[in-house]
């Protein structure tokens, strides 16, 4: 009977949380344009940043692009889409398509 007791324990309790240093940071979230899907499981995004121009001051636009998985090829030219930092899937592609909005 005793036995039966700690093997029902065993299953039943839960580890305790792991220490902060342990846990998994944030991942960047990034917004921006799918500009072309023509290779298999990956998107080219491109995104946009208003940033101040260091010495005069004028808000420019930096342009980056972003390659990013696409797992079921839902994303379509011209589409709205949320990316986000993952581990590295290829040589050049270490971003995850998140949502897709049309």
């Amino acid at each position: 009977m005793a036995e039966q007791a700690t093997q029902d324990r065993q299953f039943t309790a839960q580890p305790p949380p792991l220490p902060a240093k342990y846990t998994r940071a944030a991942r960047k979230t990034r917004v921006g344009e799918v500009i072309s899907e023509r290779m298999n499981k990956t998107i080219v995004v491109r995104t946009i940043t208003r940033v101040p121009h260091p010495k005069f001051g004028k808000i420019v636009k930096q342009i980056r692009r972003f390659y990013a998985h696409d797992e079921e090829n839902k994303a379509k030219t011209g589409d709205t889409v949320r990316i986000m930092e993952t581990r590295p899937l290829s040589r050049s592609n270490c971003y995850g398509a998140d949502s897709i909005q049309t």
